[in-house]
């Protein structure tokens, strides 16, 4: 049923509308918009295989290809959000959209894998003007009343849309190359952008403060100098000084940006807000569950394909069961939140994801589908578990005024987390593939190119192609388990920071009530 919306609060403007706000509406376009950007993360994925054949890009590179999308939008997600606040943000999430798509019809037009690369982090740029506005746009126009059923929504489609992604994009690879993944990208982002321009409101800050420009470059730098460290890390060695010192410099620099955010006056995320333990909780689970969650994705499609031997579209359908767990339960979670608060369920279903990776963590090349079944199962239905809980904490922690800061803060910390476990656990895969594949007696050329990747030593002699799958179900068993230590500890954190029921003490109340000058 349309509405007129509320007036704007103190100090904030709002177009008018020509028409009243369809709630409905504005949550379905929104959606669409969030799972554009989202499924991007993951489609390219099952595409590996074929892209790395036809581009010659060696392990390391596929890494970035996949990587350098998510760093860049975790990197500039607090100031992209602080520009849409300042300038309006139906208009971010329509130029946001507009450069989404442009990067995308230009990465299907190159094979090189360093101008893919590039592209990748151009759509970067466009996903992080998108994402901060759809959150932020659903919570300010659902009623307290309604916000969490529709954040449940949202909740599934961030979680859905990935293996969406990558069923869409196993599709399309039945029938053309690769390009058609970001072809499929081109195609989301116009139905968006025209959804947006049709019904969404425009809301902005015109009386904002500043940008924090020095905040914004320092933790740019930071993450990226980390994550370049990791991705670059099997190749050069983890106790290479390039590879310490890198990491090193990428923890001070963020260091010397909480530091940085202290002394500012109107800063780009003030550090204070987590003293707020449930808004603490959020952001540290939704980042850890999701560096398991995409760390899985990067893995999974390359194992199902290049050690099952399955197709693009087989790989992308073998992890239906996921999607199937992990959407309904996304919709049960706010009854059962409701019924047994907050930590039971939400701890619960970080648990239910580090069981899922130790099944996972026992999978060869002779597994058969029903042990892959038995890990995506729980695997989605933790996963549409703990999502819900997380993000309403992150939301609901903040007064309506600050509800742009929760926004970004949630979109931060799930791009980041994805990032983080892509470069992580990627690099432990590729280390440990690289150190036990056995080519003794192979030229040094072509030694060289099969440990490049799985992908190229595929094409080897049978004896080598084997002991290749072997050494890369190592590497992925020890991901797996890495994912599913994560996940533990996500669990522990949240079930201490929610130790005590109720409402958020006096001391959290009081860390979210002095930051109206936030972007």
């Amino acid at each position: 049923m349309p509405v007129t919306p509320a007036a704007p609060p103190p100090g904030r403007a709002a177009a008018a509308p020509d028409r009243p706000v369809r709630p409905g509406a504005v949550l379905f376009v929104s959606c669409l918009a969030l799972g554009a950007v989202v499924a991007a993360m993951a489609s390219l994925n099952v595409a590996l295989p074929d892209l790395g054949r036809e581009t010659h890009a060696d392990q390391t590179q596929l890494s970035w290809i996949i990587d350098a999308y998510s760093l860049v939008f975790a990197a500039l997600l607090l100031p992209a959000g602080a520009i849409g606040d300042r300038f309006g943000r139906r208009r971010a999430l329509l130029v946001g959209l507009a450069v989404f798509g442009a990067g995308s019809g230009l990465a299907a037009l190159t094979t090189d894998p360093n101008a893919l690369i590039v592209l990748r982090g151009v759509l970067g740029v466009g996903a992080a003007l998108v994402m901060p506005a759809t959150l932020s746009t659903i919570t300010s126009t659902f009623p307290r009343a309604q916000r969490t059923r529709a954040v449940s929504v949202w909740a599934a489609v961030a979680g859905a849309s990935a293996v969406v992604g990558l069923l869409a994009s196993g599709t399309l690879l039945e029938f053309w190359s690769w390009r058609s993944v970001f072809l499929l990208n081109v195609l989301l982002a116009a139905v968006a952008l025209v959804g947006t321009l049709l019904v969404v409101p425009e809301s902005a800050e015109p009386g904002a403060p500043r940008i924090d420009t020095g905040g914004a470059l320092l933790v740019a730098a930071g993450l990226a100098a980390l994550v370049y460290s990791v991705i670059e890390a099997p190749g050069r060695g983890w106790g290479d000084p390039a590879t310490l010192g890198g990491i090193g410099l990428g923890l001070v620099v963020l260091a010397g940006f909480v530091g940085w955010e202290l002394r500012q006056r109107h800063p780009l995320l003030d550090p204070r807000l987590f003293r707020n333990r449930r808004f603490a909780a959020g952001s540290i689970s939704i980042m850890l569950q999701f560096f398991a969650f995409f760390g899985f994705i990067f893995v999974v499609m390359q194992y199902l394909q290049l050690v099952r031997g399955d197709n693009a579209l087989v790989a992308a359908v073998s992890v239906l069961p996921m999607a199937a767990a992990m959407v309904p339960v996304s919709r049960l979670s706010p009854r059962l939140t409701a019924r047994f608060g907050a930590r039971g369920p939400w701890v619960l279903g970080l648990l239910l994801i580090a069981a899922a990776f130790t099944v996972l963590s026992a999978l060869d090349g002779a597994s058969p589908y029903g042990l892959v079944a038995a890990g995506l199962l729980p695997l989605g239905a933790g996963m549409g578990l703990a999502m819900t809980p997380a993000t309403t904490a992150v939301t609901d922690a903040l007064p309506r005024a600050l509800q742009n800061v929760g926004s970004a803060v949630n979109d931060l910390s799930r791009e980041l987390g994805g990032a983080l476990g892509i470069a992580v656990l990627g690099s432990v895969l590729s280390a440990t593939y690289r150190s036990h594949l056995d080519l003794t007696g192979v030229p040094a050329g072509l030694a060289d190119r099969f440990r490049s990747s799985l992908g190229a030593a595929a094409t080897a002699p049978a004896p080598v192609a084997e002991h290749a799958r072997a050494a890369f179900v190592d590497g992925m068993h020890l991901a797996l388990l890495g994912g599913a230590a994560v996940t533990l500890l996500a669990a522990a954190l949240v079930a201490l920071l929610l130790r005590r029921a109720g409402e958020p003490a006096a001391d959290e109340r009081a860390a979210v009530q002095p930051v109206p000058a936030l972007h």
